[in-house]
């Protein structure tokens, strides 16, 4: 089967759970037309680089898919109709990435870096009080 890599935008004012409420009903149409979804990665919410629909940051949510063109097309197709979902783009890949993507390492290093700096400043993300008075 044809394997594909889809990244779709959901409105910023969905909550957390909204979003991954969607993707379990994308991914469960990709299940019931053949197809698997190999991974699943929420990147969050995000700013765009312009307003599309009125919104200016926008949750991003990619899917690695193996499935036939099909279950694809019927994927996209509900995706169309949702008023939730901003964009979505579908790209057919030679293999599927098995490790997180950039994004998500990004953002793992990006946390690192912050512990780090919280350590090194001594601040224990709740602020100093050293030398102040009650």
């Amino acid at each position: 089967m044809p394997l594909y890599e889809h990244i779709f935008l959901a409105r910023q004012d969905v909550t957390s759970q909204q979003v991954e409420a969607m993707a379990e009903t994308y991914k469960s149409v990709i299940e019931q037309n053949g197809g698997k979804v190999e991974k699943t990665e929420m990147w969050g919410v995000k700013s765009l680089a312009y307003r599309i629909k009125k919104n200016r940051k926008a949750h991003f949510t990619l899917f690695n898919i193996d499935a036939p063109a099909p279950a694809v097309a019927e994927m996209e197709r509900q995706m169309r109709i949702s008023e939730d979902i901003l964009r979505f783009m579908t790209i057919r890949v030679e293999e599927l990435e098995t490790e997180p993507s950039v994004m998500m390492q990004k953002r793992d290093r990006d946390e690192r870096k912050d512990r780090e700096r919280r350590e090194r400043d001594g601040d224990g993300g709740f602020g100093s009080n050293e030398g102040e008075e009650a």
